[in-house]
Parts: C-alpha cells; sequence; structure tokens
C-alpha cells in the first residue's frame, strides 16, 4: 500500500499540463470542506435549539404535574400533598392555583396566566423565580402587604418582562388583575378584581412565559378567585426527569381515581418531535453539498486517468497490477477527500464554538422562544459527518479507478 499511496500523493501534488484539473481538485477540496463545515453548524444549531428550549423548560416548569379529572380543583389538600411527597423518585412537590386573567395598567392590558403558589415550595419544583431580572420575589414570602395611595392594600405580583414591557409595567407599580370569577350583585355579575404591586420581572428566555405568566401568593390568588383553601395543581420534581412519565404514573395511582398527571415530555412533544424531524431534514439538505463535491472529484479524477493514460501504461507494463492501479486512484480521492473533511471540521466546530460562546446571532423570541441562537456541537456529529464525506468520496471514485485499471498498455503506448 506504500507503493500505490505514494503514487497518489505525488499525481496530487504534481503539476498538470492541464490547469482546469488542478483547479476543479482545489474547488472539490473546497466542496468537501464546505459541506462538512455546513453540517457541523447545522447539527450543532438543531442540537443547541433543542438543548436550550428543554433546559428553559425545565428551568420554568416542573417535571410532573397532578390535577383532577374534573375541573372543580383539590380540597383538603394539604394530607394529599404530604402524603405523595414522601413516594420514591419524588424530591420536591409544590401547590398551585391557575387562572386565566387580565392584567392591565391604565388603557394598556394584556392577556395572563396567574398561578398561586408557596414561594418556599416553588422553588423546590421549578426555577422561574429564580430568573428575576428586576425587583425581588422576596415579598412573594411576607405575610404583609403595601399600601396604596388610597390606603388600600396591595399584595405583591411578579411578571414576565414582555408582559411588563406589553403593558408598560415597571418594579413598584400598581396593576389591576381582574379574574373571570365574577360576583353576583343586584347589578348582575360583575367581574372581580385586584390591585397588585410588581414586586419582581422575571426573564426565563422562554416566551411563553415571558408574555403571559404572573406569579402572586397563593392565598391571594384563592381570595381573587373566590376559592377558599382550594388548589388547581400539585407539581412535583422528581430525581430522573427522564422517566417523567413512569413515575407520574406512580404518583396518579398513589393519588388514587379522579386525578391525572401530565409530564414536561407530554406537554413539550410535538416541539422536540418537530426539532428531531428539522434535525433530520437539514442533515440531509445540506448533506447534498458533500454530494455535489464528490461529484467534483469524480471529474477531477475522471480527467486525471486521461492525463496520465500513458503513465499508467507504462506502470503496468512495468509489472503494476490493475488492483495497484485502482488503488492509485481509490486512494487519490479519498486523500481529497481527507483534506476536506479536516479542513471542513475544523471551521466547522471553530465557528459552533464561536457562536455559542459569544452569542452573536440574535433572534426574535417571540417566534423562536429563544433570544438567540444556539450552538451545542457534539463528538457524534462529527464522526457522521466524516462517514458521510468519506463514503459517498469513495464511491465518486469507484468509476475513474475501475477505468485506469482496464488501461491497456498494448493500446495506450502505440503511438508513443
Amino acid at each position: 500500500m506504500r507503493f500505490e499511496l505514494f503514487v497518489a500523493a505525488r499525481y496530487l501534488r504534481a503539476k498538470r499540463r492541464q490547469a482546469v484539473i488542478g483547479i476543479i481538485t482545489w474547488i472539490s477540496i473546497a466542496g468537501v470542506a464546505v459541506g462538512v463545515a455546513s453540517l457541523i453548524l447545522a447539527l450543532a444549531i438543531t442540537n443547541g435549539m433543542s438543548r436550550d428550549l428543554q433546559e428553559q423548560l425545565l428551568s420554568s416548569t416542573s417535571h410532573v404535574d397532578l390535577m383532577r379529572t374534573l375541573s372543580d380543583g383539590m380540597r383538603d389538600w394539604r394530607p394529599l400533598l404530604a402524603r405523595l411527597e414522601k413516594l420514591p423518585h419524588v424530591v420536591a412537590a409544590a401547590p398551585g392555583l391557575y387562572e386565566p386573567v387580565l392584567i392591565s395598567r391604565g388603557a394598556r392590558a394584556g392577556g395572563a396566566v396567574l398561578k398561586g403558589i408557596v414561594p418556599a415550595d416553588e422553588r423546590r419544583v421549578s426555577g422561574i423565580l429564580s430568573h428575576v431580572i428586576q425587583g425581588s420575589p422576596k415579598p412573594l414570602g411576607q405575610i404583609t402587604n403595601s399600601v396604596d395611595k388610597a390606603g388600600e392594600p396591595t399584595p405583591p405580583i411578579v411578571i414576565g418582562s414582555d408582559l411588563a414591557d406589553s403593558i408598560g409595567a415597571q418594579v413598584g407599580d400598581t396593576v389591576m388583575v381582574t379574574s373571570p370569577q365574577a360576583d353576583l350583585t343586584p347589578y348582575g355579575l360583575i367581574p372581580k378584581y385586584q390591585r397588585f404591586q410588581v414586586a419582581g420581572i422575571f426573564h426565563s428566555g422562554f416566551y411563553q412565559y415571558d408574555s403571559s405568566f404572573g406569579f402572586v401568593r397563593l392565598a391571594d390568588a384563592q381570595s381573587l378567585f373566590g376559592e377558599p383553601d382550594l388548589i388547581s395543581i400539585i407539581s412535583f420534581k422528581v430525581d430522573d426527569l427522564y422517566h417523567a412519565n413512569t413515575i407520574g404514573d406512580e404518583i396518579e395511582k398513589a393519588a388514587g381515581p379522579g386525578f391525572m398527571t401530565t409530564n414536561w415530555m407530554e406537554q413539550n412533544r410535538e416541539l422536540f418531535r418537530a426539532l428531531k424531524l428539522e434535525q433530520v431534514v437539514t442533515f440531509i439538505v445540506i448533506g447534498l453539498i458533500v454530494c455535489v463535491a464528490a461529484l467534483n472529484i469524480l471529474i477531477a479524477l475522471t480527467m486525471m486517468v486521461m492525463e496520465k493514460t500513458k503513465d499508467i501504461a507504462v506502470l503496468m507494463s512495468m509489472g503494476v497490477q490493475p488492483e495497484q492501479v485502482r488503488r492509485i486512484f481509490l486512494l487519490q480521492g479519498l486523500l481529497i477527500s481527507v483534506i476536506g473533511t479536516v479542513i471542513g471540521l475544523v471551521f466547522g466546530y471553530a465557528l459552533a464554538w464561536a457562536g455559542g460562546h459569544y452569542r452573536f446571532i440574535h433572534l426574535s423570541a417571540d417566534v423562536y422562544s429563544l433570544d438567540y441562537l444556539p450552538f451545542a456541537p457534539r463528538i457524534l456529529h462529527g464522526v457522521v459527518v466524516t462517514a458521510l464525506s468519506l463514503g459517498v468520496s469513495l464511491l465518486a471514485t469507484l468509476y475513474p479507478s475501475s477505468s485506469a485499471a482496464r488501461v491497456l498498455p498494448a493500446e495506450a503506448l502505440r503511438y508513443e
């Protein structure tokens, strides 16, 4: 094999009688490099999107949620919570009360989901309160309320950054929260409302939460919704998030009839399925660049066989076997592919690292749920891309190498 590799490398470096062959060879190397680098970047982006979305989802939500099959909520929930919290694989549990509301400040208003929480318990199952960028969530843990200019108590509320921007609210401002749970009066049904003081503004980076979520104390939510000592959900954090469905089934059985569970994988199954499909489609589409580069390799080697016909005939007349000639051109095509692949891997991983480290590509969070383009390159992707590049390039060398092995020395040298 040393002889074939020596001749292949020599042919690759030698000056051409036809300059176009050298140009096509360099184009082939560049094409392989561009295709490999593009694949590494594309796979790093799709992997980064999946990773960051998962991290943000898990930092903003619980792993498993327990709720009633009917929409009447849970009463006498404390013994149930204490019992379920002791189940195997359950790390923590927290009560919550969800309701859709209208949050307004002056003439500006926005729809939101208001969640009543016990802050100490909520921090154990979700990290959403750790994303507060303005103000502080500490007032949610206090019993006393602030008082507005009219002397009315104003309980604290923490809202998302995009929701705060849409209604023009800042930390310390008073907002009106209107509940669809109406009071029956002699004048008819009147919606219930309560003024809250913005104690903090959080930014999770996940648009769904930043634009439509607010957090208040559980007692304040129960008072607003007219549901004393009622909760709508119990959230759980488990020790193995990838087995959340199995653990959720165990929680559901322990809770008894009339309860159901959902988990983070079920709630976001379509999202991650779409990301996986996007990764496959991206791999196929951008992989066509490598196929185009392989066609360039085929053209370059075919033209080189035509140029080196006399050299091949001389070698064969000196005793070189057709199989050795075939290996010479196979190795030459493989060398082109290896050089292009190495260059592409270096540039691809370097650009992916720079993109992930400096985050210089920003996105619209309301469209992509992320405010920057994430990169998460994996070694496995490099192995797969390398195998694809070398495999396609090797296929492209089969025809020209077989043509070179079929050269007849007598015919090639007859007119020399």
